[in-house]
């Protein structure tokens, strides 16, 4: 896992996002909020614990104290809010790993957890776990999607974006 693969990873979660919320928020309100037994209830709810994840797990990438410790906290119970948010902060994350070399991904990340528990961990495999957590929830967000009776959920899979683009990492 060098410094071009997650470049290329925080690309493809920016492509991935796009599509997953063009599908999302063309949704009745109804089918958005519902409670579809999922690990964080509904689309809307899994969407923000995405964003905020990524905002706690950029914080520590940035060496500064996210301020979160609710990771089923709803910052934006708004559609059209959250995906503002989310595509500033998809901005953001392919503005940091534009910036990070292989030297930076080669040291270890400390950090304090959601318990207050300090970690440390090689740095590139909490980029992979970054990464690895946002496709996790987007796959649970997909199956969301077919229940609320989309017929044709958007394909996610890197391999779509890789021939879209004509990408290789």
């Amino acid at each position: 896992m060098d410094s071009a693969y997650f470049q290329t990873l925080s690309r493809y979660n920016r492509w991935a996002n796009q599509r997953l919320y063009a599908a999302c928020l063309d949704l009745p309100a109804d089918d958005y909020h519902a409670d579809r037994s999922a690990y964080f209830k509904s689309i809307g709810n899994t969407l923000n614990h995405i964003l905020v994840a990524d905002r706690l797990w950029m914080a520590r990438f940035h060496a500064v104290d996210p301020h979160i410790t609710d990771l089923a906290a709803i910052p934006h119970p708004d559609r059209a809010d959250l995906w503002a948010a989310r595509q500033k902060m998809d901005e953001d994350i392919i503005t940091f790993f534009e910036g990070c070399d292989n030297a930076l991904l080669a040291t270890d990340l400390t950090y304090l957890d959601t318990r207050g528990m300090m970690k440390t961990v090689p740095r590139r495999l909490t980029c992979g776990h970054f990464f690895n957590h946002q496709t996790h929830h987007r796959g649970q967000v997909h199956g969301m999607l077919s229940q609320a009776g989309l017929a044709e959920p958007p394909p996610l899979d890197l391999i779509y974006y890789f021939h879209e683009y004509g990408v290789a990492a």
